[in-house]
């Protein structure tokens, strides 16, 4: 499995919210994210996320993903601080 590329989009958006996220050294996630709270792994290397789903499938259909996704994981991206908020801001945004 190649290495999960990290965007400069992505990227952006880490130094906004003062964080700091580099590709995980988990071999089934994507990025780690180093927040005062520690390391979170984020990011199942099997599933494709939002922007995946733009280069591979399509804005239409990637924006259908993104919003089952938001419905499943409503609870934990208004958690700010968890894995799934993560996610969310830096997978599915």
């Amino acid at each position: 499995m190649k290495k999960y590329l990290i965007s400069e989009r992505t990227k952006k958006i880490a130094k906004s919210l003062n964080i700091d996220i580099r590709p995980s050294t988990k071999k089934s996630k994507k990025i780690d994210v180093y927040t005062p709270q520690g390391i979170l792994s984020i990011g199942s290397r099997s599933y494709p996320d939002y922007h995946e789903y733009i280069e591979t499938k399509g804005l239409a259909y990637a924006n259908k993903r993104r919003e089952m996704y938001m419905k499943r994981h409503q609870k934990d991206i208004n958690a700010k601080s968890g894995k799934g908020f993560y996610s969310f801001i830096f997978l599915w945004n």
